[in-house]
């Protein structure tokens, strides 16, 4: 694993998405940054997912059921070349195959439409079963947020996991410990969270969602699993990368200003 590679494909995709949300008047900048060095080591490392493989039955899939963190996902397969790097600017403008919320009709390499919170760990559950039933090795992994396991269907689609034995599948929680009203533990506390999920039978761990050698060493955890899905407490920080918008719920759905913006993008081209 090139480590630096890794980092470097971050910084990019941090300024892309600081870009994007800027030029669009709108977007999500926090989450997209806190899930953005999770994204970037299964597609750049972990995944079996490339230009030549990415319709192939095959392939591992990567859903993102936070979908709001859509300039995340267009920058990773924008660098995959996937889509155009040169369409990243029309994120979120009328007609752009690049809308707020991930659309499988009109962008290539998403696996299914995002953005009603809650539905894309059922959808994963469905490509999971069908790949074991059919025989394919391919795992699945699925993002979801802390603020999104509000929604009962998270929990539904949980115990789906358990019942057949879904161990191609990787859940990952983005926990961030901001949604778009505040901080989750003051709306809808989860905690304990990991008892939560471990209490349902899964294979449960945790890790710093920002440190590609802790992210590797728990996939590679996760890899000897067998016989129960996998579900994975990132820690991370909303608006990681930029001082200003860490742990700074206004910037969940917010775009920067002209200045906001011009100090965000020196902070991160410095780093």
């Amino acid at each position: 694993m090139d480590v630096q590679n890794l980092v470097n494909i971050s910084k990019n995709a941090r300024i892309d998405i600081l870009k994007m949300v800027y030029n669009a008047s709108s977007g999500h900048i926090g989450g997209a940054f806190s899930a953005i060095d999770i994204m970037v080591y299964l597609y750049f490392y972990k995944m079996n997912y490339s230009l030549e493989n990415f319709e192939n039955n095959e392939r591992d899939r990567f859903i993102l059921s936070k979908g709001h963190a859509s300039a995340a996902l267009y920058t990773c397969l924008a660098y995959k070349g996937i889509i155009k790097e040169n369409d990243l600017i029309t994120f979120r403008k009328i007609n752009s195959k690049l809308q707020g919320h991930p659309s499988r009709k009109l962008t290539k390499g998403v696996e299914t439409s995002t953005g009603s919170l809650g539905q894309g760990l059922s959808f994963a559950n469905g490509v999971a079963l069908g790949l074991k039933l059919k025989k394919i090795n391919s795992k699945v992994y699925v993002l979801i947020g802390d603020g999104e396991i509000n929604e009962g269907q998270i929990w539904e689609a949980l115990m789906t996991s358990i019942r057949y034995k879904l161990d191609n599948l990787r859940i990952i929680l983005d926990y961030n410990h901001l949604q778009i009203d505040g901080f989750i533990e003051n709306i809808k506390d989860p905690r304990p969270t990991k008892e939560k999920f471990e209490s349902f039978g899964f294979a449960t761990f945790v890790m710093d969602g920002h440190d590609f050698y802790d992210i590797d060493k728990t996939f590679k955890f996760a890899d000897q699993v067998k016989e129960k899905p996998v579900f994975i407490i990132a820690n991370t920080i909303k608006g990681k990368g930029v001082s200003f918008m860490e742990n700074n719920v206004d910037f969940h759905g917010s775009p920067p200003t002209k200045e906001q913006f011009e100090k965000a993008l020196l902070e991160l081209t410095n780093v």
